[in-house]
C-alpha cells in the first residue's frame, strides 16, 4: 500500500502544479480580454489571434483544473444518498463511483480524444479565421487533461482504500463534505 500511496503523492504533486497553471491561465485570459476591449473600442484595432488565445486559455483552465478540483474534493456530485451516510459510507460510495463510473468514462474520453489531437497535429490544422492560430496545442489539452484526471482518480481511489484499511488518517485526504444551501 505504501508504494501506491507514494504514487498518489506524486500524482497529487503534479496536479497541484497543473491547478496553479490553470489559475495563471485565468489571470492571463482576463488581462488579454481587457486589453482586447481597450484596443477594439479605444483604437479600433482587433486581431483574431488574441481572441483565440483567450479560448485556448479557457480550455487550459478547464482541462488542467479538473484534476486539481477532484484532488480538492470540490467537484460536483449528486448528494441525495451521500448526505445521509457517515464517513465510511461516503468512502465506499467514492470507491464505487471512481471504479465503476468516473475512471471508465475518463479513460474512454482520454483514448477517444487522442486521435482528435493527432489528426490536427498531422495536418498542421490552422484556425479558419484570418490571423487565427494553430489548433493542435489546444486539442492536445483534451487527452492531456483527461489523462491527468484519470491519474487523479486513481490517486483518490488509493487514498480512499487506504483510509478504509486504516493505513492513513482522515486529515491526510480531502474528504470533507458540506451539503449545499438550497
Amino acid at each position: 500500500m505504501w508504494v501506491l500511496l507514494g504514487f498518489s503523492r506524486g500524482v497529487d504533486w503534479v496536479n497541484e502544479r497543473c491547478g496553479r497553471l490553470a489559475d495563471w491561465c485565468i489571470l492571463l485570459a482576463c488581462a488579454i480580454s481587457a486589453t482586447n476591449a481597450v484596443l477594439r473600442y479605444g483604437f479600433n484595432f482587433s486581431h483574431n489571434g488574441w481572441l483565440e488565445v483567450q479560448w485556448y486559455l479557457f480550455a487550459g483552465v478547464v482541462m488542467l483544473g479538473a484534476s486539481y478540483t477532484l484532488q480538492r474534493n470540490q467537484h460536483v456530485r449528486v448528494d441525495i444518498l451521500y448526505a445521509m451516510l457517515g464517513e465510511r459510507g461516503r468512502l465506499w460510495v467514492d470507491v464505487f463511483g471512481l471504479l465503476f463510473f468516473m475512471l471508465p468514462a475518463i479513460f474512454l474520453l482520454a483514448w477517444m480524444t487522442w486521435p482528435f489531437f493527432l489528426d490536427s497535429w498531422m495536418r498542421h490544422e490552422m484556425s479558419p479565421a484570418p490571423g487565427g492560430l494553430v489548433r493542435w496545442p489546444v486539442k492536445l489539452l483534451m487527452p492531456l487533461g483527461f489523462a491527468l484526471l484519470a491519474l487523479q482518480g486513481l490517486s483518490e481511489l488509493v487514498k480512499r482504500v487506504a483510509l478504509l484499511r486504516g493505513d492513513i488518517q482522515p486529515a491526510e485526504v480531502a474528504t470533507g463534505y458540506e451539503r449545499p444551501e438550497q
